[in-house]
């Protein structure tokens, strides 16, 4: 895993090197697009990391449910209506994210072409 971490992380800086070297010959074609890159990477990234904390959200929210209804099978109508409200807050924070990521990216994108 490290080894392909490096070697992005090297791609990046030689895009970055280009875009900035090329930038000087009034090629602003290249440095676009190495910015629209990583606007859509980030956006990938941020999003990605939105919906796998969510799931381990739900995850241990679904898991701590089960043990206490394990242990207590009188409260697990309390418990489930809990856990319910606590899933739609937690989808809630990351369709949130989710939507601002993109809007944020288009906004970047439509202030630079327009």
């Amino acid at each position: 895993m490290k080894k392909y971490s490096t070697v992005f992380l090297m791609l990046l800086m030689v895009a970055g090197a280009l875009s900035s070297a090329f930038a000087g010959e009034g090629s602003d074609a290249l440095a676009r697009a190495v910015f629209y890159g990583g606007v859509a990477i980030g956006a990938g990234v941020a999003i990605g990391a939105a919906a796998g904390g969510g799931a381990a959200g739900l995850g241990n929210a679904i898991r701590g449910v089960l043990e206490g209804m394990a242990r207590n099978p009188n409260m697990g109508g309390k418990l489930l209506t809990t856990m319910f409200i606590g899933m739609a807050l937690i989808e809630t924070f990351v369709l949130t994210d989710c939507s601002l990521q993109s809007y944020s990216s288009l906004q970047e994108y439509l202030t630079l072409n327009f």
